[in-house]
């Protein structure tokens, strides 16, 4: 491999690594099954790779990939078409201009959320990541934890409130600014 395609690959990995999640979400949107919306990423992945070279740099890169996707999930729908509960083309069109729309606030919103999170006290924040990871039941995590249920709830309760505040008030702060 020559040094332009080791850059040009290499930029392709950052751009698309950088937006990945706003992406799947954007997708995950337009789509009943996470099983779908991961075919879709799949396929989305690389035809942006294939059309890579076609992106100017100047131009948003999670737009372009928002474009991109939105082809490739309309291609899935009429692959599936013979499926009985299938959207229109037009509803999808209207799906994925809703989600174009809103992808700025929840990637704003992502965002914030992160930085709250490495606000918690290390206590708090192993719990959240504890109580909140894949197949996870809050009676075993109680157990692990020396706590009863309920008290494990409550307590995730209030971290989640002050989670909320704390985005809220960040959010608010990015308004201002």
């Amino acid at each position: 491999m020559t040094e332009p395609e080791k850059k040009h690959e290499e930029q392709f990995l950052r751009y698309f690594t950088a937006h990945e999640a706003a992406i799947r979400g954007f997708v995950r949107s337009l789509l009943p099954t996470r099983e779908d919306a991961a075919e879709v990423m799949q396929e989305v992945a690389v035809v942006l790779w294939r059309k890579f070279h076609e992106f100017k740099t100047e131009e948003d890169f999670r737009r372009w990939a928002f474009g991109v996707a939105r082809y490739e999930v309309l291609a899935y729908a009429r692959d599936k078409a013979r499926d009985r509960l299938v959207f229109s083309e037009d509803v999808f069109a209207l799906l994925a201009d809703q989600a174009a729309e809103t992808a700025d606030t929840l990637q704003a919103q992502r965002e914030a959320l992160e930085q709250c999170l490495n606000k918690l006290p290390p206590r708090e924040r192993t719990l959240v990541n504890a109580a909140y990871a894949p197949g996870v039941r809050i009676d075993h995590l109680a157990q692990q934890t020396g706590r009863t249920p309920m008290s494990l709830y409550k307590a995730l309760h209030r971290i989640r409130l002050s989670l909320l505040d704390c985005v809220r008030g960040f959010l608010r702060q990015e308004q201002l600014a």
